[in-house]
């Protein structure tokens, strides 16, 4: 078990080049695709490493309720033993599950709030609602719709419009809600990991852009749409779902689109930055889930021998 334990706590640090260097170099879907994996493995192996941590150091305190086969000083001298550390990990193992938990009541919140609010409008994949505020969002759902505000569509021309709705439909196609949501829990679970949360919100605009350069067949109006979208709606209240224009990326989303098309490969050659980032990051993912699971494989068989033992 050793140090084994303890290496997923810190190996997000490794997944730190690649999240700006996948914004830059990768394609926009294999960027949010790998960004959404790696820290999804990290987030669950450190989370699963804390709580190793808390069992081991804990078993040694008074009160505890596992088994006295565990306080054994021959189990004590096979695992690595450090009371402060255990004692840690308790607060630090309720505050993320807290935190996940919050995470998603408020995600199922906004999104029932949203359908409440779409409860008398009639059923369609797209949904306009009289309102001078400017937005335009994708709700996910069984039968995911589009729904923008006639303040947003008056700014835009016909064209631009098709671009807004091609948009938030590619959210709603690649279930962008899902991968945004893993993100942001992953981030909670371990704050190494805030960048990738950062960049995967970034590229799943991006990508919702590409597709909708696809389907309008204009890059240049599709990034009208999104910079006309981004200066009406200056000031304007941001919804918490995936949102057409929001205030921060719409530069860079604009630039990218008056760029050449990304291409398409879903891994860059070695010898390059982002090439090596990303084989940085799925190293520290593989090193990470081979660490936790030989820490809870090697306690588990420890724990197990000293809990049922003669």
């Amino acid at each position: 078990m050793g140090v084994f334990v303890f290496l997923p706590l810190v190996l997000p640090f490794t997944a730190w080049p690649i999240a700006r260097l996948a914004e830059q170099h990768l394609h926009p879907r294999t960027a949010t695709r790998l960004l959404t994996v790696i820290a999804a493995v990290l987030a669950c192996c450190s989370t699963l490493c804390l709580a190793l941590v808390m069992v081991v150091g804990t078993a040694q305190l008074p009160g505890n309720p596992l088994p006295d086969g565990w306080s054994d000083p021959e189990v004590r001298e096979a695992v690595p033993y450090d009371e402060v550390a255990g004692r840690l990990a308790i607060p630090a193992l309720l505050t993320v599950l807290v935190s996940c938990a919050g995470t998603t009541w408020r995600h199922r919140r906004v999104r029932r709030r949203a359908e409440e609010a779409l409860g008398t409008a009639r059923p369609g994949p797209v949904v306009v609602l009289r309102d001078a505020a400017p937005y335009a969002y994708a709700l996910p759902g069984p039968a995911g719709r589009v729904v923008a505000s006639t303040g947003m569509l008056s700014a835009l021309t016909s064209r631009e419009r098709r671009a807004l709705f091609a948009h938030e439909r590619a959210h709603l196609t690649g279930r962008h809600d899902r991968l945004l949501l893993t993100v942001r829990l992953a981030a909670r679970a371990n704050p190494f990991l805030r960048p990738l949360r950062t960049a995967v919100a970034y590229t799943a605009e991006r990508w919702a852009d590409e597709v909708a350069a696809t389907q309008v067949g204009s890059r240049r109006t599709v990034a009208r749409a999104i910079g006309k979208a981004g200066l009406v709606s200056r000031g304007a209240p941001v919804s918490a779902l995936a949102h057409f224009a929001v205030a921060g990326p719409v530069p860079r989303r604009v630039a990218a689109l008056l760029a050449p098309a990304p291409a398409a490969r879903a891994w860059p050659p070695a010898c390059t930055a982002a090439g090596l980032a990303v084989w940085t990051a799925a190293g520290g993912a593989t090193a990470s889930a081979l660490s936790s699971a030989n820490a809870a494989v090697t306690l588990g068989l420890i724990l197990h021998a000293a809990t049922f033992s003669p």
